[in-house]
């Protein structure tokens, strides 16, 4: 098997992939100072720097402080101007699917239930999709992710060439952590038994980068479509391999169904009787869950990603359900996800924010979410939910350089009110102009960097209807379409 570098180079000669660098003036350099704007740190004291100034150097935060300060500290380093703006830590979305969905946006019907839509739609795509397909909508993903402000994904499976989607991701320039799509149930695309799935895993993580923006992590789909000896073998390679484990469980009734038919339990007890709950584990939705199945995720230290958006489409009854911000107030690790682009349609983590905090707001219970809770899900705690606490998630000194500079000239900033109401009930991902990742500029004014949008687009647009016919889908329109000058006329009379 070859190693990311080595297929994304290919993919490159081949002229495969459209995404390149396009933007004429960039700032490669090491050392850069971000000035001007104000530094939301998210540091323990959730400190703001008015004015302030952040200087990177290595891919690394070297300092926080005055402008005139850090220009002393680091002569000739390029500059970023960001009076106005506000400079945010990168954002953090825990469950975001790469593969297949960008390439079907908004085709699959809203009135079809979840199983529908995975069964009758994902999964047969899936199965037809190739790796020029995957890597092309790994590409979509982390374009679209990075113009909304979030610079880290964590991609849970259903993905068939985990090598091509790390070289996407790369190629884009946004953080991301990669598994293989691994389940044993019978007669399924790209399964297998226990042992040959485990192996399939550890083959992806060892193939990829053991360091850097871009690497492996297992990956299993969960549900009910994993066997035990599956559930266990997996979580033994991540603890041997020293990397995250991450499923599905329970984001409507269907898991707790089935796992009662199976074996007399609710899933999360199944899974805690079997062991492989912990603080290496994170558990995609987890929204139906009990008083013992919440007990065991709190004292076992397992995270949780909550996706609102995706379960609202999908209906699968989040807000009668739903025990999310009960695992924050109990001090529990959550993080938010956007799931794919068929399901929470796109990837703003700051939309989760804001629908977590307002669903939760909506119940009229004491001690809702706030504003700066849910900014903190999407940042900082997101990021020690996923393991990377130590690594990212705030703006201090020797963490990664990951930060977002949001435009605040605009309309929707006038006046300046308080920070973390604005940018939760504000909706300011509408309004990020630069992305910096690893200490390198992914995007400025707005536009991404290593990404020809125009062949990007006409790229996708061909595969998308070649995917859909190896597939047989014929997707029904909303509203009937026509040519210019031949739209059918009715009578009014």
């Amino acid at each position: 098997m070859r190693d990311a570098v080595s297929v994304q180079e290919s993919v490159h000669e081949s002229g495969v992939s459209p995404v390149q660098a396009v933007v004429g003036e960039r700032l490669t350099t090491d050392e850069l100072i971000i000035v001007g704007g104000d530094v939301v740190t998210m540091d323990a004291r959730r400190q703001v720097l008015t004015g302030g100034a952040v200087a990177v150097s290595g891919g690394r935060i070297a300092a926080l402080g005055a402008a005139a300060d850090l220009r002393a500290q680091h002569p000739g380093a390029a500059e970023l101007d960001a009076t106005g703006c506000v400079v945010i830590p990168g954002l953090i979305n825990a469950h975001q699917h790469t593969t297949i969905d960008p390439l079907v946006r908004s085709l699959i019907p809203d009135n079809v239930t979840s199983e529908e839509s995975i069964f009758g739609w994902i999964v047969p795509l899936h199965e037809r999709g190739d790796g020029d397909d995957d890597e092309l909508a790994a590409a979509i993903t982390a374009a679209d992710s990075l113009v909304h402000g979030v610079t880290t994904i964590l991609e849970p499976g259903t993905v068939a060439h985990p090598e091509r989607v790390a070289a996407g991701l790369r190629r884009v320039g946004i953080r991301g952590r990669v598994g293989a799509w691994g389940w044993d149930a019978e007669g399924v695309p790209f399964g297998g038994s226990p042992a040959e799935v485990v192996a399939r895993q550890e083959e992806v993580v060892r193939a990829l980068p053991s360091t850097g923006p871009v690497t492996g992590w297992v990956t299993l789909v969960g549900h009910d479509l994993v066997s035990d000896d599956l559930f266990t073998g997996a979580a033994a390679l991540a603890e041997r391999l020293d990397v995250g484990i991450t499923w599905h469980i329970s984001p409507g009734p269907a898991d707790v169904v089935s796992y009662a038919k199976r074996c007399g339990r609710r899933p999360v007890q199944h899974l805690a009787d079997l062991g492989v709950l912990s603080p290496r584990l994170l558990l995609g939705h987890a929204v139906h869950l009990d008083d013992a199945e919440l007990e065991l995720i709190l004292d076992s230290g397992t995270a949780v990603a909550s996706c609102p958006g995706a379960y609202l489409r999908l209906a699968q009854g989040y807000t009668a359900a739903t025990r999310h911000p009960e695992i924050v107030r109990r001090g529990g690790r959550l993080a938010l996800g956007c799931d794919a682009h068929n399901a929470g349609d796109a990837p703003d983590v700051l939309h989760a924010a804001y629908l977590l905090a307002a669903l939760e707001r909506d119940r009229d219970l004491p001690d809702p979410i706030r504003a700066q809770t849910a900014f903190e899900l999407a940042t900082i705690a997101g990021a020690e939910a996923v393991g990377l606490g130590e690594e990212i998630g705030s703006l201090e000194v020797g963490k990664a350089a990951d930060l977002v500079v949001i435009d605040a000239t605009g309309p929707g900033w006038i006046p300046r009110g308080d920070l973390a109401r604005q940018l939760v009930w504000g909706m300011a991902s509408r309004d990020v102009r630069d992305v910096v990742v690893d200490g390198q500029i992914v995007v400025r004014d707005r536009a991404v960097v290593n990404v020809d949008l125009p062949a990007l687009a006409s790229e996708a647009q061909a595969r998308s209807s070649a995917l859909l016919r190896r597939a047989g889908i014929d997707p029904v329109p909303s509203w009937p379409r026509h040519a210019p000058g031949r739209i059918a006329q009715e009578s009014t009379c």
